[in-house]
């Protein structure tokens, strides 16, 4: 190999690999049903998080008030579904809390938002 191929290999595989490694090889976590605007938010401090591997702790450290899936994977620089299984992790480990955004089956009916509407109209 060139010397700069071995730049590139070096340089530019290292971290998919270390994401790789830090999921133990999983690229999906579909059992929880996390998306882009899923809300999480740590159920413990960062301080306590400090016998997790980095990855985990700094995605700890980020969601000490609620943040959405989407920001968290911006924030730690890994991509989303390597992020997805992290946070599946720690969930499980309830060191997580998540939250779904409802269903479009339980939006309000149209006679609730009718009623809301006229109530407006009437201020």
């Amino acid at each position: 190999m060139s010397p700069r191929h071995e730049a590139w290999f070096d340089d530019e595989a290292g971290p998919l690999v270390r994401s790789y490694a830090v999921t133990g090889g999983r690229t999906r976590s579909d059992t929880l049903g996390l998306d882009l605007i899923t809300l999480v938010v740590a159920l413990r401090t960062a301080h306590e998080a400090g016998m997790l591997e980095p990855e985990y702790a700094r995605i700890i450290a980020l969601c000490q008030r609620p943040v959405s899936v989407a920001e968290v994977a911006a924030r730690v620089d890994l991509p989303l579904p390597v992020v997805k299984v992290m946070l599946s992790d720690l969930i499980e480990q309830n060191l997580v809390l998540f939250r779904t955004a409802a269903p479009a089956q339980e939006t309000p009916n149209r006679h609730v938002l009718q009623a809301v509407l006229d109530g407006i109209r009437k201020l």
